[in-house]
């Protein structure tokens, strides 16, 4: 069952921003799924091949993006494009992180909606054109559907650690989310571009839509066990980054100042001849 968060006061209405940087000669599709990967080559061809699967009754494009990969996971996926037409693999020169590889994804999607996974293979695609649908379905003032993983295959000291993080994060933003881990979620291309970017964005989506006045809704999702690859975060790692960026994102919404709306004005209709 779909839980809804909103902003309070009224909503904003989404505007057009600028277009993909790169675009291929075929028809708009109607979703992008982005995956930001990093030293995952023994994830990322079964990962698409998934995804394409998934979304076989969409029009769709799968938009890797390979954040400086130190392992064959570029070359892969390269190879791969050949059986899977919808598939693009964009590259980062320099090593820069998972909201940047998000973001690049994100710039480079031609669809208005999108939805995010994880490259390590643990959100399962099968959950994603569920969260697509309540989206499209939904009003405009609905920015986001975010996954919530159920039955998470990670260590009990990873959960107790994310249990954790949520808990203060929660208490700290009134975002409401129970787990903005979960890579797994569908968004409005505009909304996220509209948001304030900066490092490990992609764990406050949740309070920065609703600091924009958009509304914020949760889907229960499935949750995989890591079947190749490493880990990319470790829990005391995380933990100083977090402290960091919460005391952010608290400034970003301290400082926000809400317009109440944005409207355009619209010349009257000429007056009808007798």
């Amino acid at each position: 069952m779909i839980r809804s968060v909103a902003a309070t006061g009224p909503t904003f209405r989404i505007l057009r921003y600028g277009r993909a940087m790169t675009a291929r000669s075929a028809p708009t599709p109607e979703i992008s799924i982005v995956v930001p990967v990093f030293n995952e080559a023994g994830a990322v061809e079964t990962l698409a091949l998934e995804i394409s699967t998934a979304f076989a009754g969409w029009r769709h494009e799968m938009v890797f993006v390979d954040d400086a990969s130190g392992d064959d996971t570029r070359a892969r996926l390269t190879a791969l494009s050949g059986r899977l037409p919808g598939l693009r693999v964009m590259g980062h020169r320099r090593n820069a992180g998972q909201s940047r590889a998000i973001r690049t994804g994100v710039l480079a999607a031609r669809a208005p909606l999108v939805v995010t996974l994880d490259g390590d293979g643990q959100n399962d695609p099968a959950d994603a054109p569920r969260l697509v649908a309540a989206l499209r379905d939904a009003g405009p003032e609905v920015a986001m559907i975010a996954g919530e993983r159920r039955k998470r295959q990670d260590s009990q000291a990873k959960k107790w650690a994310s249990r954790a993080a949520n808990g203060v994060r929660r208490r700290m933003l009134r975002d409401k989310a129970a787990d903005t881990g979960c890579g797994l979620k569908a968004f409005r291309r505009e909304a996220f571009l509209a948001l304030p970017y900066f490092d490990h964005l992609h764990r406050y989506l949740p309070a920065l839509m609703l600091r924009e006045g958009f509304e914020v809704r949760f889907e229960p999702v499935g949750h995989r066990p890591r079947e190749s690859g490493q880990s990319k975060y470790t829990n005391l790692g995380r933990l100083g980054v977090a402290l960091f960026d919460l005391a952010g994102v608290m400034w970003l919404n301290a400082r926000a100042r809400p317009t109440g709306g944005v409207e355009e004005a619209t010349l009257p209709a000429p007056p009808e001849r007798a």
